[in-house]
């Protein structure tokens, strides 16, 4: 619980949406706002894997709080689809939070392992060249784009009508330490992103594409972009200055995105500092901030941050 929440912000029963939660910070999430009797629709692109977690839950004692439905964020229809049911179920949602992503890249686990272990934490872009433990394509690239920020935004724009019925509504966009601007060395892309006063989503857009025009010609470095997990930064960025833009939009709502820190999940080959419930325990604060709580903001683990 946040603090200054109170028995009457409480009363009112609150529902849920974590996307890409069969495993993993999504998972945890959902048993941690499931366990503070949140209804929680745990949501997986794999129907097989995404019932088995929500069976897992069950099992644990919260069969009354943990739904299934299946979402493929890159698919208009199954976003859809996922807001008809939860405006049939629960007429309303309280919390989405977008955690859903991917790396954009090949890892190689045991060059990945080797790299973190002399880093002494999440490698840098000295490590990577050293040891060669991601590989970049331009599909891999498109496809997370597509998914961690294209994936995000049509789900609040599926969502926002539903947010809307709510009198705590909460949007946490799972983001990370790597979307920070000073990890593009790109001067406009930085300023266009940063440009809090302008941004629009046209703008996130128009970098995006360029971004990509870029990738596809071989020149990310001649044009400034980063190397090192180019898209996966792209990305990130994106949905920090997405999360600004929200924030102006909707001033009713609590919208903000966070780094949740090193987790040891599957996109890190399970390498890092944190354990899944500790990086969702930093994601889970944000979904229940009380409504004089903080929006527009981007938080490394529990601390404001620049973005």
């Amino acid at each position: 619980m946040a603090e200054g929440e109170g028995s009457t912000f409480l009363a009112t029963k609150r529902y849920a949406v974590v996307t890409g939660a069969n495993k993993g910070i999504g998972f945890e999430l959902c048993r941690n706002l499931a366990s503070k009797g949140i209804t929680v629709v745990l949501t997986s692109r794999d129907e097989t894997k995404g019932l088995e977690a929500a069976s897992k839950l069950k099992d644990s004692g919260l069969s009354d709080l943990v739904v299934f439905h299946q979402l493929d964020v890159t698919d208009p229809y199954s976003i859809a689809s996922l807001a008809d049911f939860v405006k049939a179920k629960f007429g309303k949602l309280d919390i989405l939070v977008n955690n859903a992503g991917i790396f954009g890249a090949i890892l190689d686990p045991h060059a990945f392992a080797k790299a973190t272990e002399l880093a002494g934490y999440f490698p840098s872009e000295e490590h990577a060249n050293k040891y060669e433990f991601a590989t970049q394509t331009l599909e891999l690239a498109e496809e997370c784009l597509k998914t961690n920020y294209y994936g995000a935004r049509r789900m609040v724009e599926a969502f926002i009508p539903l947010l809307q019925l709510s009198d705590s509504p909460r949007i946490v966009n799972v983001s990370s330490i790597m979307g920070l601007l000073k990890n593009i060395p790109n001067e406009w892309a930085k300023q266009e992103l940063s440009d809090v006063e302008s941004l629009t989503e046209d703008r996130v857009d128009e970098v995006l594409a360029k971004f990509l025009k870029d990738f596809k010609e071989g020149s990310l470095k001649a044009k400034g972009w980063p190397t090192y997990f180019s898209a996966y930064t792209l990305s990130k960025a994106a949905m920090n200055a997405y999360t600004r833009i929200l924030a102006k939009k909707f001033p009713s709502f609590l919208v903000n995105s966070l780094g949740p820190g090193f987790v040891k999940t599957d996109i890190t080959c399970n390498i890092g500092v944190l354990t899944a419930a500790e990086g969702a325990e930093n994601v889970a604060r944000l979904a229940l901030l009380s409504n004089d709580g903080p929006s527009g903001l981007f938080f490394l683990r529990k601390e404001v941050s620049c973005f």
